[in-house]
């Protein structure tokens, strides 16, 4: 955890000298390791909202994603809640029970996570769920804005309830930010530890006509916007949480190889891809949606890897 501690020292945004107590659900996870990271770092304390319960108040309060926190009271006094939990929507193809598991990990555990913070009578002042890109489904080379209607699909539809329920914390005094996240690039896990073998070997290359956008981000930057979501009050809603510059999957593919020294002559056809990963193919890899962090930018956000070339040099270790 240091070394991921140590990448974030440049990155602390707007923040005042008041350490805050930042409750986390997913923390165990590739977000959730790292945010815990950044926030140690700079001073705050982080504490795993999770299924099990540490021996202190500093290590964890226990929660039922199904039925929520085990005892509410434990949350008095945090400032702020940061919600990552949700199962993984790429760890295999996508099955009924799959789907169901996805869609019920997020809307209900963030229904559950709310009605628990309203049964406590000195609540968070802020309340940042994770959202996806999903949201806006496969639009082509249309710009997605935050006020951009939503889309169609699985993604959509799971993407659409889910923020809808987070947004109920508004009612209960919160401010409320759903942070839409993009493709996250890290070789700790997700869209780019799975590409690093194949590409590695040669066997990289575009997939299917290679004409999609796909709106990235990484994971430093990714810390960072959950960070500055914390620290900036002015910002609430929907936040797109994507490098200003998302790329088609065949430019995308080449800055790849040019990074790793590899060829990219091996494309993954859009009927194999179907044939392998049936749905989640056409809204993991096959849809297109160019996504523009307008709110982050306006509100003068600075991306330290705003660049894919600079972002996988700088994730995987070889900047300079």
């Amino acid at each position: 955890m240091t070394v991921v501690a140590e990448s974030f020292v440049s990155s602390e945004v707007n923040r005042s000298t008041t350490s805050r107590t930042v409750a986390i659900t997913g923390a165990s996870g590739m977000v959730g390791q790292a945010l815990s990271g950044l926030l140690k770092q700079r001073g705050d304390r982080s504490i795993a909202v999770s299924r099990s319960e540490g021996d202190s108040y500093e290590d964890s309060i226990r929660w039922n994603p199904e039925s929520g926190l085990i005892n509410p009271a434990r949350m008095e006094g945090v400032d702020a809640v940061v919600h990552l939990a949700g199962e993984n929507i790429a760890s295999g193809r996508w099955t009924d029970d799959l789907k169901r598991r996805i869609l019920n990990s997020r809307v209900q555990g963030t229904k559950s996570l709310v009605e628990s913070l309203a049964k406590i009578e000195k609540r968070p002042s802020t309340f940042i769920c994770a959202s996806a890109i999903g949201f806006y489904g496969d639009r082509g080379e249309t710009i997605m804005a935050e006020d951009s209607p939503a889309g169609k699909g699985f993604l959509a539809d799971v993407c659409q309830a889910w923020e809808a329920e987070a947004m109920q914390a508004e009612a209960l005094g919160m401010r409320v930010v759903c942070v839409r996240i993009g493709v996250v690039l890290s070789p700790k896990g997700g869209a780019l530890a799975r590409m690093l073998l194949p590409f590695k070997m040669g066997m990289g290359g575009n997939v299917g006509n290679g004409k999609q956008y796909w709106s990235w981000i990484g994971l430093n930057d990714l810390v960072r916007i959950f960070a500055y979501c914390l620290d900036n009050d002015q910002l609430s809603g929907p936040v797109n949480a994507v490098s200003p510059q998302p790329l088609t999957n065949a430019e995308f593919t080449k800055v790849v190889g040019s990074v790793l020294h590899r060829p990219t002559l091996f494309p993954l056809p859009a009927f194999m891809a179907k044939l392998v990963l049936g749905e989640m193919a056409n809204e993991l890899l096959l849809s297109s949606t160019r996504v523009n962090p307008g709110k982050l930018l306006k509100s003068g956000f600075a991306f330290e890897q705003p660049e894919l070339k600079q972002c996988l040099e700088h994730e995987l270790g070889m900047s300079r």
